[in-house]
């Protein structure tokens, strides 16, 4: 018996993961009839249809779902089977682009801390940060960036995992609101403010609206901005209450201290208080394929993206 064509099996890969053939050709780089003729291939060697229809559109056949991850772990392996052999990581000669995607909060956060340690450590490499405007596993499936940043959503049983620190939500307002100056923060005084809310997707309730319902209150949302950094600086600017994580405020100061220059940064005169209801905490997670679990340049990235972000004791 002749051994099957293992071209076809990093075809059968893609093909499982996007679960058609449209989607399947454009990863590729292939026509969508020269595609069809893989799967065709692929149905003979396997003996299974892998894709049937269900009214228009594919799904995969039970043998194909249970196929699926073991068809990725023997593409990763082969890869790196066939990747060059490197016993040694020369940082000072490495010349790599690494794109990071994360939400604009991370980068006003941890960017320039981030930045100043790859170049120190290896002054060839470019950080490149993309913006996150959902929660998907596509652009790390897909190879488009090298690590997603941020709190987890749906990524997908293969999706490699690594938290980086646990953040809460504090409140902030500017200097003298009446929040500041007017005794303790009740949640009857917190909700009869006028808010503002981050949010990429125009969520105007969240985990504070349901905190503050159990006590039948109710806030004000005033204005819905898609970051917040934007809600911080409309914050400050009015009579409006945010709600921003506690690292990045903490990351702020830790500027301040570092430089007088600035001193006259618009983040100085804020108020910051705790919530006067209880909250989930979140954690921040970096997150990668395992495409990139034995790559030497990927693991010093995701080491120092570690070493930058974990608290200091």
């Amino acid at each position: 018996m002749s051994d099957p064509d293992f071209n076809l099996l990093i075809a059968l890969d893609v093909l499982l993961d996007e679960g058609s053939v449209a989607g399947a050709a454009r990863r590729l780089s292939l026509s969508a009839s020269a595609m069809s003729r893989t799967l065709s291939r692929l149905r003979e060697a396997t003996s299974d249809p892998l894709l049937v229809r269900a009214g228009r559109n594919m799904v995969l056949t039970p043998y194909a779902e249970e196929i699926r991850e073991r068809t990725q772990r023997a593409v990763i392996e082969v890869r790196a089977v066939l990747r060059p052999s490197t016993t040694a990581l020369n940082l000072a000669t490495l010349e790599r682009t690494f794109t990071l995607r994360s939400n604009e909060g991370f980068v006003e956060a941890f960017g320039a801390q981030l930045i100043a340690a790859a170049a120190a450590a290896a002054p060839l490499v470019r950080l490149r940060f993309a913006a996150k405007p959902e929660k998907t596993s596509k652009h790390l499936r897909e190879g488009m960036v090298d690590l997603e940043i941020g709190v987890l959503g749906e990524m997908g049983p293969e999706i490699r995992i690594q938290a980086l620190f646990h953040d809460r939500f504090v409140g902030v307002v500017r200097k003298g609101h009446p929040l500041e100056m007017q005794g303790e923060i009740t949640p009857e005084r917190y909700a009869a403010c006028s808010h503002v809310v981050a949010s990429r997707r125009g969520l105007t309730t969240g985990p504070v609206d349901e905190a503050l319902a159990v006590l039948g209150l109710e806030r004000r949302i005033a204005s819905v901005v898609p970051s917040f950094p934007a809600a911080l600086a409309v914050a400050l600017a009015s009579d409006l209450v945010a709600l921003v994580p506690a690292s990045f405020l903490n990351n702020q100061r830790v500027m301040l201290n570092q430089s007088a220059q600035l001193q006259l940064s618009t983040y100085a005169p804020l108020y910051q208080f705790e919530l006067p209801v209880k909250t989930q905490g979140i954690t921040i997670s970096q997150i990668w394929h395992p495409r990139a679990e034995a790559d030497l340049a990927h693991r010093w990235l995701r080491q120092l993206v570690l070493n930058v972000c974990r608290p200091r004791g």
